[in-house]
């Protein structure tokens, strides 16, 4: 499986296929265990890894640190319209870290999965 791909350690492997797919267009492309699922869209691989299981990604580091999910490390969405997205995902129960920020670069907003890792929506500016 060449190429780049980003794991997000979930709480609810299900949750997270369900939130993904309906909400942010992801596709499942692979679900090979009930603990790990990869989800691919325009050429991203992201995997989603439960929190146990026997793979690698749920085992403790050697200094006894678990992954969990969360952090601030995040993946970039490019939406059309930002406020519409926002306000149908808001509809839909979603939960957001903070308000559209307007920067040089666009807007953006941080959106957090069902296991509370974020999500960056973004809006370029307008050409």
């Amino acid at each position: 499986m060449p190429g780049i791909s980003m794991r997000y350690i979930v709480d609810d492997v299900d949750a997270a296929v369900e939130f993904y797919t309906r909400h942010l267009g992801f596709s499942v492309a692979l679900r090979p265990a009930p603990s790990f699922a990869i989800l691919t869209r325009d050429g991203f691989r992201l995997f989603v890894s439960g929190m146990t299981g026997p793979g690698g990604a749920s085992q403790a580091m050697p200094d006894g640190r678990k992954p969990e999910p969360g952090g601030w490390n995040r993946i970039q969405i490019e939406v059309g319209d930002l406020e519409a997205k926002v306000t149908a995902l808001r509809q839909a129960g979603a939960r957001f870290r903070n308000e559209i920020v307007q920067g040089i670069g666009g807007k953006q907003i941080l959106l957090d999965d069902p296991a509370g890792n974020p999500i960056e929506l973004f809006e370029a500016p307008k050409r």
